[in-house]
């Protein structure tokens, strides 16, 4: 064969593999920004109009992420917005759309805490989702819903429900490094109680009251506030695997 036609041969491999090269990066990446993202990057693949678009977004998310300055809560401040929550859950038996408003309040406070920011929703999303990815639905769920209770168009079962998503983020920003994130399970679950009136606490009376007598004893043995302790004691199982 002449030269032109090895030459030709030559381009057509290096095209192919180049093209293969891009194909394992692409499927690579893609695979990774769907793990670290979850729900977010089929979202965002709805929202942008497309898978490419999609992950610029992602990307961009990933490198405006990486600028923020986190840190993990201290022991004792983790205890102390533990107590917190567990007093907004008892407040909703009386005032559940004041303790919605609390809730949404108390989960901003943690997040300026840790580091994130904590003006915008969507901005507060962007960051968010970069490390809480599978917990998003749930804030954007709490979100509309505080939003349709500030107009009075929230019924006292979609406040619980509001509650209950708030606490799905509000135990995660809360968990302790290594720690288990422990509403991501329980915040499935329906609270108890939920049928027991129009004004059913969020979690059940009888469960904050567990949650807070734990709390007292923890403090009288001088022990530590638990790593694990990162919510009500109603919202964990024991059989939860840990974060990574």
């Amino acid at each position: 064969m002449s030269t032109a036609i090895w030459v030709v041969i030559a381009v057509v491999v290096l095209a192919a593999l180049a093209a293969a090269a891009h194909l394992v990066r692409t499927r690579s990446r893609t695979r990774r920004l769907r793990q670290r993202f979850g729900p977010e990057y089929d979202r965002a693949v709805r929202s942008e109009g497309g898978r490419a678009a999609a992950e610029r977004e992602l990307r961009s998310r990933e490198q405006r992420h990486e600028e923020l300055e986190l840190r993990d809560l201290d022991p004792r401040k983790r205890d102390q917005y533990h107590e917190q929550w567990v007093r907004v859950q008892e407040r909703f038996v009386d005032t559940p759309e004041a303790a919605v408003e609390q809730a949404d309040g108390l989960v901003t406070v943690v997040m300026g805490e840790r580091g994130y920011p904590t003006h915008g929703f969507e901005e507060k999303v962007a960051h968010l989702s970069v490390e809480h990815g599978r917990t998003m639905e749930h804030y954007r769920r709490a979100h509309d819903i505080s939003a349709r209770a500030a107009s009075k168009q929230a019924s006292t079962e979609d406040l619980r429900q509001a509650m209950v998503h708030y606490r799905a983020l509000f135990e995660e920003l809360l968990a302790a490094p290594g720690g288990r994130a422990a509403g991501r399970h329980a915040a499935d679950e329906h609270p108890r109680g939920a049928h027991a009136g129009r004004h059913a606490p969020a979690d059940g009376t009888r469960h904050a009251d567990e949650a807070r007598h734990a709390s007292e004893a923890r403090h009288a043995d001088e022990a530590p506030p638990a790593a694990t302790a990162t919510g009500p004691a109603a919202g964990r199982r024991d059989d939860e695997t840990p974060r990574s």
